[in-house]
């Protein structure tokens, strides 16, 4: 099924933002590496009216090889899963969590550090296709909402103070946020007949290649 999705031309132009943001982020890390230069005042300082930049410009920016290793993996997957299976609110979601997540943790998160990497992004991601699948209820919401709980259950830990270096407010944060988002959207039913219509147009194609060689 996935193979038919991916082959899927309108499919592949939605990958575009998850595929980019991924790119930027390894873009900008390599300019810190590699001209020593530290852009960690580009994260969030928290009620610094001079930081509200952070709110887009934070998500981006990564303190180590570790940090960014981390959370390239998840994002990039949970943004694929997102453009793929939600298609027609994928764009809103993606945005809100971006920029409603830092708005919070602008607000309310710890003011004597700078808050950075796309970490809130990636539990506001989680969140959202963990939830939708409770609040949808459908089988293809369920198996995506298992997937991600078996195999980044574990992310649950990141969203308590357990780590004076880790930004547990973005975490928290975050997953509110795709939370709140899986329930506003959860009677969007547009992308499992967008996908069941892309299999079925995959599946006649096919057979008509077939036909047209025999």
């Amino acid at each position: 099924m996935i193979i038919f999705i991916v082959r899927d031309l309108n499919m592949k132009k939605s990958l575009w933002i998850p595929i980019v943001f991924v790119i930027l982020m390894w873009v900008i890390f390599f300019i810190q590496y590699f001209y020593k230069v530290d852009l960690g005042f580009l994260g969030i300082h928290p009620q610094d009216s001079y930081s509200l930049i952070g709110i887009f410009t934070a998500p981006l920016i990564h303190g180590s090889w570790e940090h960014l290793l981390s959370n390239t993996i998840p994002i990039f997957i949970f943004g694929v899963i997102l453009f793929i299976s939600y298609s027609k609110i994928a764009l809103r979601v993606w945005i809100l969590i971006y920029v409603a997540t830092g708005i919070l943790v602008w607000l309310f998160a710890r003011p004597d550090s700078y808050h950075i990497g796309a970490s809130g992004i990636i539990y506001g991601l989680a969140a959202f296709l963990l939830f939708s699948g409770f609040f949808r209820m459908d089988i293809r919401s369920i198996a995506i909402a298992s997937g991600v709980a078996i195999f980044y259950g574990g992310m649950i830990w990141g969203i308590f103070p357990l780590q004076p270096t880790v930004s547990w407010e973005s975490h928290l944060f975050g997953g509110i946020i795709g939370i709140v988002l899986a329930f506003l959207y959860r009677h969007t039913t547009e992308t499992t007949k967008n996908i069941e219509r892309i299999e079925q147009e995959h599946k006649r194609k096919s057979f008509d290649d077939y036909m047209n060689q025999s």
